[in-house]
């Protein structure tokens, strides 16, 4: 019986007894959500390292203190957006927020924003200003989309399917222990037999 990405194959044992093997196909959906959370976190990996690049020379030219503070606060920020791209469940529950998509493409593009404040434009350091505006729309266009797909119930939708396919796991898990339970109860038997 095939039903919503699962197939039930039954196979017999060279024993006689009848097994149940279930393949769980993966939902395509979710792996594109998994595929854009590994492209942001890198995209905010890529914005925390061009912020403390650009906070270490605000610090040693000690020409911009402030500068090196403010990158400072950037490389935190970014730092919750890699978390939150993790889903760790320790981050979600003290920071609801990052759980809908609205309010993680809005950090994103607060961080981008703060990933492209204060270039330097004297062009003494070219390929850092580069790196900032790189990184910076890359994050800025990975917080926009989730902006869109949040308004759009895109979120909600992975979060449902996600409850889906934890709960068939599970059925799967339960499955396969019953199945060794009922295994075991025919050996009991066959032995009492003998």
């Amino acid at each position: 019986m095939a039903r919503d990405g699962e197939e039930e194959s039954l196979g017999r044992e060279s024993s006689g007894t009848t097994t149940t093997r279930l393949r769980v196909r993966t939902d395509p959906f979710l792996v594109v959500c998994r595929c854009f959370s590994v492209i942001t976190a890198l995209v905010a990996i890529l914005c925390i390292v061009v912020n403390i690049l650009s906070a270490i020379r605000s610090f040693e030219n000690g020409s911009d203190i402030f500068d090196g503070i403010f990158r400072c606060y950037a490389v935190g920020i970014a730092f919750f957006v890699v978390l939150a791209e993790t889903e760790w469940g320790f981050i979600l529950k003290f920071w609801k927020v990052l759980e809908y998509w609205i309010g993680r493409g809005m950090l994103q593009i607060f961080v981008a924003v703060m990933t492209r404040a204060f270039p330097d434009y004297s062009g003494v350091q070219e390929d850092l200003v580069l790196l900032q505006n790189i990184s910076s729309y890359l994050l800025l266009a990975c917080g926009v989309v989730y902006v869109v797909s949040g308004l759009l119930c895109i979120g909600h939708l992975k979060r449902a399917r996600q409850q889906k396919e934890i709960s068939r796991d599970q059925a799967v898990k339960d499955l396969e222990e019953l199945e060794r339970r009922r295994e075991e109860l025919e050996q009991l038997l066959i032995a009492e037999r003998v």
